[in-house]
């Protein structure tokens, strides 16, 4: 994986433990670079930071789908009982039941539901799987454009023909190669400059339309998109306007409600890199990061804490190659 540059720095004390390397953008308004580290134009496999724009194809393919619902279709949630029964309701509404799921099983990732559903001596489940609001969606979408439902995970499916036609529309380039997520759904790679530009649209685009629609889901429901403690829902609640969403293997895209916009992958995959420099592409981009800045060492999202016997002792933080900067709000 050429190209990639240190972007986040693990420090236990005033001692350098471990380093992360990978790759950032950040756009402004017009989808100029005011931030380019790593290999930005190298396509990736945006994984579950796709959703969003999955969601805004199954909304063009004619779904029906709001508020929460619509958010749940667009996350990677955390298994939490709102979660699960806003799954069902998607699918009882388009006559559908747990069993039409064909996402992987899966475990919740909420600790608190974890617990609950080993008590209940449940095992790994579709529906508790975090990608199965998605995948309820898809089939939903599938029932209300009589596209058969039996095969919607195959990549020829016209489901997921769709979502790769809106994918390089709102990216503004060709799919780069195909695969298949963690999930089951087919996978699009996409470079980090079109996944930021996608995200910047979605975020920009009038309410009614599909990407409006999706937009304005997220912002109002960022519970549904993650759950309880997770960096991507505190994120959204504690900066105004913003859209975000997390994926696997280090990936995290993000934009304002002016289209300024930024995506990362952490070259290694590592979760924990993912927030602090997603907050330091966005410090870039001006965003108002007030609500961020003023968390506690505990729970900060710009330098997430090291922990030596349960207690704060250092922290990750952004490299040098993403100090702080700013531009002018456009």
């Amino acid at each position: 994986m050429g190209g990639h540059e240190p972007v986040a720095e693990v420090w236990r004390g005033d001692f350098l433990e471990s380093e992360h390397h990978g790759s950032v953008v950040a756009l402004d308004a017009d989808n100029r670079p005011v931030l380019a580290v790593g290999a930005p134009d190298v396509p990736v496999y945006p994984r579950s930071s796709n959703k969003p724009i999955q969601a805004t194809a199954m909304l063009r393919a004619g779904l029906e789908l709001d508020g929460e619902l619509l958010a749940l279709a667009s996350a990677s949630h955390s298994g939490e009982p709102y979660h699960l029964d806003g799954v069902r309701r998607i699918l009882a509404g388009a006559g559908l039941t747990p069993d039409d799921l064909q996402n992987t099983l899966g475990l919740p990732l909420s600790t608190e539901a974890l617990a609950a559903h080993y008590a209940a001596g449940r095992g790994p489940e579709r529906i508790t799987m975090n990608c199965s609001g998605k995948h309820a969606a898809m089939l939903a979408t599938c029932a209300t454009a009589g596209w058969p439902t039996e095969n919607y995970l195959d990549p020829g499916h016209p489901l997921q023909r769709a979502v790769r036609r809106t994918l390089e529309d709102l990216a503004g380039e060709p799919v780069a190669a195909v695969g298949v997520d963690g999930c089951g759904a087919p996978l699009f790679a996409v470079s980090l400059a079109g996944l930021a530009r996608a995200f910047g649209r979605i975020a920009t685009a009038h309410s009614g339309t599909p990407e409006g629609r999706v937009a304005a889901a997220m912002r109002a429901h960022p519970e549904y998109v993650g759950g309880t403690g997770r960096d991507v829902t505190e994120l959204m609640r504690l900066v105004p306007g913003l859209i975000a969403k997390d994926g696997a293997e280090g990936v995290y895209a993000a934009a304002l409600p002016d289209g300024r916009a930024a995506a990362l992958k952490i070259a290694d995959g590592a979760g924990r890199a993912r927030p602090p420099v997603l907050v330091a592409a966005l410090r870039a981009l001006g965003a108002d990061l007030t609500a961020v800045d003023a968390l506690p060492a505990e729970t900060s999202l710009a330098a997430p804490p090291v922990l030596g016997h349960g207690e704060p002792v250092g922290e990750i933080r952004p490299a040098q190659a993403l100090a702080p900067r700013s531009i002018a709000r456009p």
